[in-house]
């Protein structure tokens, strides 16, 4: 199935920049070309991030086909709420889509962010045994764990993507059926739509960008006001900087939570390590994001991370609903809607072979191919590690020779045996003019 992540082979230059960068190993580069393995890609757009040429892009739908075949109905993304000065309130951008006739569902949006953060303070508040839980709103975390990190999978909170709820929402208030449009900040959230985690099939039918959907805005250059929109709550805004997710559900405890929050792959990745050593006792929740600074780090967003993290910082809001709020939150709590509708699975790596002597077999041949390679990890021959390459040759999808260095020693050996026969004559041809005696 289709993922986050899209190459535009035009325009790859087989610079292998993208394979370093790729933090479960999925990408190769064979005859000058990005492949990306499926099974062990989880979108989180590093490559993206790399690639100079611009030949990894958002893998989206055409946002010009979507408004011209039906109405438009938008689920966006809380960054796409900040990522221009002109709409950086959620009243304002609806006021902005619907003058253009598009649909905004901020306000239940925002009921479906603060009945995400009553279920997962309920689930911490009541569990002991899994702590600390694991936020479950990043979806290349997620795959990240399914991949790289399979024992933490219990830990992670079985709470739905608030996104997928909001919908869910919706569609309770107004009975359509029409399809929905996801407006996502990166290859990760486009996910959701094509290959959700913890559910069957996604509410989403398309997905664009945040920053096509604002470079439009922008074009038609929308005046508004704010006048006669009903105000929307802000703080679940907030879930798209690091921490925000975590000071939501710690609204919603009366004794607060002690929680960790870290943004960037690499610290995500290092702060998984320390919890899969048992390091990280006394804490109650973890909030990982693979952007840097959170979702407005994402690779599909418009306007520069660092200044919608200062209009975020400055961002005035109620962390507690009002009583109202609160009674709508607990009659949804109780339907459950909230909840995943399947367990998290491990993702297990295509074995070297179905049949078990087979494959040890084969895992000994990769070792053994392995143990002759250089052991330098210099991504010259299209894989991100030696030890790719060894398993790759052992598939049948690679040579020994794609190495350069062992390139080398075969051109050298080569050389050598040409040098040594390019010695010899023919019996029939002697520069002595001696005739060898025949006994």
């Amino acid at each position: 199935m289709a993922g986050g992540v899209k190459v535009k082979e035009s325009r790859c230059r087989g610079c292998a920049n993208c394979i370093k960068s790729c933090p479960t190993e999925a990408i190769r580069v064979i005859d000058g070309l990005m492949r990306i393995i499926p099974d062990l890609c989880i979108d989180c757009g590093e490559c993206i991030r790399s690639c100079e040429g611009k030949a990894i892009t958002v893998n989206e739908d055409e946002w010009d086909l979507i408004k011209s075949r039906e109405e438009t109905i938008l689920m966006a993304d809380p960054t796409f709420y900040v990522q221009a000065a002109p709409y950086s309130r959620p009243r304002l951008m609806k006021e902005a889509l619907e003058s253009l006739g598009l649909t905004d569902m901020a306000e239940h949006a925002a009921i479906a962010f603060d009945l995400a953060a009553y279920a997962a303070a309920n689930l911490i508040r009541e569990g002991t045994e899994h702590r600390p839980f694991i936020s479950t709103y990043c979806p290349a975390v997620l795959r990240l764990i399914q991949i790289n990190f399979p024992e933490l999978i219990e830990r992670i909170l079985p709470v739905e993507s608030p996104l997928e709820t909001a919908v869910t929402l919706w569609r309770s208030a107004t009975g359509s059926k029409k399809n929905v449009t996801l407006v996502s900040p990166c290859p990760a959230k486009a996910t959701l739509a094509r290959n959700p985690v913890g559910r069957a099939k996604s509410s989403l039918s398309y997905v664009v960008s945040v920053s096509k959907v604002i470079r439009d805005l922008l074009a038609h250059n929308v005046k508004v006001t704010g006048e006669g929109i009903k105000t929307i709550g802000r703080r679940w805004l907030l879930w798209s900087i690091s921490g925000g997710e975590s000071r939501h559900i710690s609204a919603f405890l009366d004794k607060g939570m002690t929680s960790i929050s870290v943004s960037g792959l690499r610290n995500t990745m290092d702060l998984l390590k320390e919890l899969e050593l048992g390091r990280l006792d006394g804490i109650d929740f973890i909030e990982c994001r693979a952007c840097d600074l959170g979702c407005i780090g994402g690779t599909g967003t418009y306007e520069s991370r660092f200044l919608s993290h200062l209009r975020l910082e400055n961002l005035e809001t109620e962390w507690l609903p009002a009583q109202e709020e609160m009674e709508v939150i607990r009659e949804w709590h109780e339907k459950g809607i909230w909840r995943l509708d399947t367990p998290i699975p491990v993702k297990e790596r295509l074995p070297l072979s179905q049949n078990l002597e087979e494959a040890m077999a084969k895992l000994r041949e990769m070792d053994t191919i392995y143990a002759g390679l250089p052991h330098i990890d210099c991504g010259a021959c299209g894989r991100p590690s030696c030890r790719a390459l060894a398993e790759d040759i052992v598939r049948g999808q690679g040579e020994e020779t794609d190495c350069i260095f062992k390139l080398r020693e075969r051109i050298s050996l080569l050389s050598g045996e040409i040098h040594d026969l390019s010695s010899r004559l023919p019996h029939t041809i002697h520069p002595t003019k001696k005739r060898r005696s025949m006994a």
